[in-house]
């Protein structure tokens, strides 16, 4: 078992994709546990080193909010780029009506949760990484809010802020509910086989405002 840590993240706006929802996306209910992976590496990652989510309290009461975006169906040819690049004289923007479509998204809004986690050493550690060396830079890096990355809910467009939670006891904003089963949920993607990644469920059952993934099922 590694070293644990709680870390308080919060903001305006969510997307938490369904993935069996491809067009107008469509947010879960609440952070998968791959997005809290997610901003923990934003915050700290070493190959040495995994992180482990093992909850995820919802500090906050879950609200959907539809709006609609514009986006880009085409994308820019990087032969293109090269070509103006190399002083062809080319234009290099998608201006076309039909390239932009607008998608509805339903989207979190005013999200707040804690992510308790722990690392584990991984067998890329060198002889010099240690459990306590890493556990101290994470907690310096909380406490002055250092990132290698701004960490985000679900889509780089929805920034979340962070910070070290001290709390001992841990309101949510479903302490008085036993439990909310939230159907299956994306808990990761199996990378292991590169010609063939896959997605992995887990069902979600909220207790009391928390997701315990400790030793939850996981599906694929």
């Amino acid at each position: 078992m590694g070293m644990g840590v709680r870390v308080r993240v919060w903001g305006d706006y969510a997307l938490f994709s369904r993935p069996e929802l491809k067009v107008e996306r469509c947010s879960y209910d609440v952070m998968t546990p791959s997005a809290a992976r997610g901003i923990l590496e934003a915050i700290y990652w070493h190959p040495g080193m995994r992180w482990i989510i093992d909850k995820i309290y919802v500090k906050k009461p879950i609200q959907f909010t539809s709006v609609r975006r514009n986006e880009v169906k085409s994308k820019i040819l990087a032969s293109s780029v090269l070509q103006v690049y190399n002083g062809a004289d080319k234009l290099l923007y998608i201006s076309s009506k039909s390239d932009i479509v607008q998608r509805a998204s339903l989207l979190l809004y005013d999200v707040e949760y804690v992510i308790e986690a722990h690392f584990e050493m991984t067998e890329n550690a060198n002889a010099s990484d240690n459990p306590g060396k890493f556990k101290d830079i994470i907690m310096r890096r909380l406490r002055r809010g250092e990132c290698f990355h701004m960490p985000y809910f679900g889509c780089r467009e929805f920034p979340a802020h962070f910070c070290l939670c001290e709390e001992e006891q841990i309101q949510t904003a479903y302490d008085d509910v036993d439990e909310k089963d939230l159907g299956y949920m994306l808990y990761d993607i199996d990378y292991s086989d590169k010609e063939n990644i896959q997605p992995m469920f887990f069902r979600a059952v909220m207790k009391n405002g928390v997701l315990d993934l400790r030793d939850c099922e996981v599906v694929r």
